[in-house]
């Protein structure tokens, strides 16, 4: 399928004295999508929706080092051990479905600010945990809110950004991979630098402290998001409230828009949409983008969780590594190869697309893990060396290829409209996925040894599947202009 968007006629236009007039939502979409509307607030807003990706991947990353003290202090059999790490999962499933839908129901703004307080408070209620249930429930909460952070973070990262170029929405929404491994690296920072504060007899509460500090940065977000955040101006004029979207244009863009003399300021409003919308997702254009964005994503999402997740397992266990060098490995691999492929990542997207680098990413992640399964149990210091060196190949593909672009393919094929529901129907298929990996990793890699990484290898391979089925490009596409295309021709017909 090309990517070539359909390109609809502009109709806006601007005064002697450069004010931009709007005359329908489409005039409010070509402004964004034309790069005319730019501002600092606007910056500001995608600076914020990072931070949001940024909580979510801290808040999921927080328990990895520590679940061997948590089984230990709790008196942990396996299974129950994998419910505390899935719990968080099983909670954003919930989210994702929800909040995807309340997106696109009643705004981008609401939901965006009421998600925060989830954070804030189940960190420290995580952090104070005096038996196994209480820990399951707060993070099973907490995964509510990282559930419906997702698909507001990832509409406000497509919706105040240009269709192409510098700062397009296919390096913002990509952006979202790099705020993912910059969190998973802060977060064993703080274990590290924690685990030279404490005293030795006092690092089994090692866990407490860097699940508890979630809530400080949570904080800062929840305050800036108070000062700054404003609704999406596509999706007010979605809704026919064109003097809002020109409103949200004047203070967070920068630009002098009103509507045009003799147009309603608000228009009707289209029906709410209904739980039912998920339903319009398996229909024409629509079907084929949402079957390949969910395969992809439930690819990327296992082949992440069980080797992002389970590298203090792997580096640990696996590689019989002790406390001191699992915690520097996890930070390196991260923050070395994880957050510099999600850098390039958003330096690549406006310029090689987002399949090609899903391509490429998969099929390096193919040939690391196979090499991982050869090695199997590594000794002696070039080995360990080696297999380390995989899992950082591993890592720096998963940042600029699918982890960087499974976003894309879920939010840029689909109009206003249906964005927040078409990443929430995606995200919640991709928890059940980490549900099932975050579960069943260290049972599996307790059982199997080295002899997981075979079952990992299924991640690459189903990936590649998919995009060779079908090259579909999301980035530079405007969904928008294609579905009032498709309206109009059937006004036409009709």
């Amino acid at each position: 399928m090309s990517s070539t968007s359909p390109q609809p006629a502009t109709t806006s236009s601007k005064t002697a004295s450069g004010t931009a007039l709007i005359r329908s939502a489409a005039d409010v979409s070509d402004l964004v999508n034309s790069g005319t509307a730019r501002g600092r607030h606007a910056r500001m807003i995608v600076i914020i929706a990072l931070g949001g990706i940024f909580l979510d991947a801290y808040d999921l990353s927080s328990l990895a080092y520590g679940l061997p003290d948590i089984t230990q202090q709790f008196g942990l059999s396996s299974s129950l051990a994998g419910l505390v790490t899935a719990s968080i999962s099983i909670g954003s499933l919930l989210g994702a479905l929800v909040g995807g839908w309340l997106v696109d129901r009643i705004g981008r703004y609401r939901v965006f600010m009421a998600n925060m307080l989830f954070f804030v408070v189940t960190a420290l209620v995580c952090a104070v945990a005096q038996d196994t249930w209480t820990l399951i429930a707060a993070r099973f909460v907490m995964g509510i809110g990282v559930g419906m952070d997702i698909p507001v973070a990832i509409a406000f990262l497509a919706e105040f950004s240009r269709l192409r170029g510098k700062g397009s929405k296919g390096s913002r929404t990509a952006a979202w991979s790099p705020a993912w491994y910059a969190a998973t690296s802060g977060c064993y920072l703080v274990i590290m630098l924690l685990y030279f504060l404490l005293p030795h007899a006092q690092l089994g509460w090692l866990w407490r402290f860097t699940v508890g500090f979630g809530a400080v940065p949570a904080l800062v977000v929840l305050l800036l998001r108070r000062r700054y955040m404003n609704e999406s101006p596509t999706w007010a004029a979605d809704q026919g409230d064109l003097e809002g979207a020109a409103r949200i244009l004047r203070e967070s863009y920068g630009v002098d828009a009103r509507v045009a003399d003799g147009v309603p300021a608000r228009t009707p409003r289209p029906p709410r949409p209904g739980l039912s919308a998920y339903a319009r997702l398996f229909t024409p254009p629509y079907r084929a983008r949402t079957i390949q964005s969910v395969t992809v994503g439930v690819a990327e999402t296992f082949g992440y969780n069980a080797v992002a997740f389970g590298l203090p397992i792997i580096i640990a266990t696996l590689m019989t590594q002790g406390p001191l060098t699992t915690i520097a490995s996890s930070f390196a691999l991260n923050l070395v190869f994880a957050l510099t492929g999600g850098l390039l990542g958003i330096r690549w997207a406006s310029t090689r697309g987002a399949w090609p680098m899903m391509t490429l990413g998969f099929a390096i992640q193919l040939v690391a893990i196979v090499v991982l399964g050869l090695i199997g149990k590594p000794s002696g210091t070039g080995v360990v060396t080696a297999s380390i060196l995989m899992l950082g190949a591993f890592m720096f593909a998963q940042g600029f290829g699918p982890g960087a672009h499974i976003m894309s393919y879920a939010s840029l094929g689909f109009p206003t409209s249906m964005r927040g529901v078409s990443i929430g129907f995606n995200q919640a298929v991709l928890r059940l996925g980490s549900t099932l990996t975050l579960f069943f990793f260290p049972i599996l890699s307790s059982g199997l040894g080295t002899d997981v990484y075979w079952v990992i290898l299924a991640a690459p391979v189903l990936g590649l599947t998919a995009l060779l089925v079908k090259r579909w490009e999301p980035v530079g596409f405007d969904a928008d202009a294609e579905e009032r295309a498709r309206v109009g021709a059937e006004t036409a017909r009709g």
